[in-house]
């Protein structure tokens, strides 16, 4: 669906992007992450024909990028770019004349994706009306207005409750058993882990890994994160380096990593004469694997 080769990107003297190559598969869903500043927002405007790349190639379906390519592209971007005072069924019948979309095909099409977020109740409603979770569900609307195979989401459930954030993702869900192919941009880890067939980690500019969740795991050689408080830190570090254990410190908290499964007894026996007072067990999560890449 999606390939793209050695793309470059450069403002004045500052590389935002840099040889950046990565390709998504028809109906897989491919989560991009990264820290602010890291090439996100630069890689989706390249992906729509918005922005001009320095150097690479991208292809969608075959074929380089073109005003022909975004009718295939559907984007929900970050914030929800609504007409406030318009109701919902106007914002998407504006969209979908945008799109050469009209008379009864738009009507139906209209009606459609109304259904499709559980917004059809509130059709007559305007937009400002609406929740920041209703807000978003029509946003999400707007990106398939025209039908396309290939959605990007940026950033789909920043600010909303838990209550919305499940309904985005059983939204996703839907659109990925429906074909569609899916591009992902998130800050919430667990977001990753739970939607994404395969994630990709950027850091100003540069892919530095990429794979299943089972692939990543691979940079952090361990069976478990135990994080532990203590009053005797430099002990505790010394001690967990004649054990072979590499530790981290994530914000606040010194982290262990343990190669092998142990018992929680097991493990308090070889920090035997450190004062604990406190220790938690992780399995490895991809937050642990980001810090490590991106560290």
């Amino acid at each position: 669906m999606l390939k793209i080769e050695r793309l470059k990107k450069t403002y004045g003297n500052q590389p935002v992007l840099q040889d950046l190559s990565l390709a998504i598969a028809p109906g897989e869903i491919y989560g991009l992450l990264g820290p602010n500043g890291a090439g996100k927002t630069t890689t989706i405007n390249i992906l729509c024909h918005l922005l001009r790349a320095d150097g690479g190639t991208v292809e969608i379906n075959g074929q380089p990028i073109s005003e022909r390519t975004k009718q295939v592209i559907g984007v929900a971007p970050q914030e929800n770019l609504l007409y406030r005072t318009l109701t919902c069924e106007e914002n998407l019948s504006f969209f979908a004349s945008l799109y050469g979309l009209s008379g009864r095909q738009k009507r139906q099409q209209v009606q459609i994706c109304l259904e499709m977020v559980g917004l059809t109740e509130w059709a007559k409603c305007p937009a400002e009306s609406l929740s920041g979770g209703m807000q978003r569900r029509l946003s999400l609307a707007i990106a398939l207005i025209h039908q396309p195979e290939f959605l990007i989401l940026d950033e789909p459930t920043t600010g909303l409750d838990l209550e919305a954030r499940y309904d985005v993702w059983e939204w996703i869900r839907q659109q990925q058993q429906e074909g569609i192919t899916i591009l992902l941009t998130t800050h919430l880890l667990d977001e990753a882990e739970r939607l994404c067939q395969r994630i990709g980690i950027l850091k100003q500019g540069r892919l530095l890994a990429q794979g299943t969740l089972e692939e990543l795991r691979q940079w952090i050689p361990a069976q478990e994160v135990i994080l532990v408080k203590t009053g005797a830190e430099e002990r505790a570090i010394a001690r967990a380096r004649e054990l072979g254990f590499t530790h981290r410190h994530y914000g606040n908290e010194l982290a262990f990593w343990i190669p092998q499964s142990l018992e929680l007894k097991d493990i308090l026996d070889r920090f035997d004469g450190i004062p604990i007072d406190s220790i938690a067990r992780q399995p490895v999560k991809l937050e642990h694997i980001y810090l490590e890449v991106t560290r």
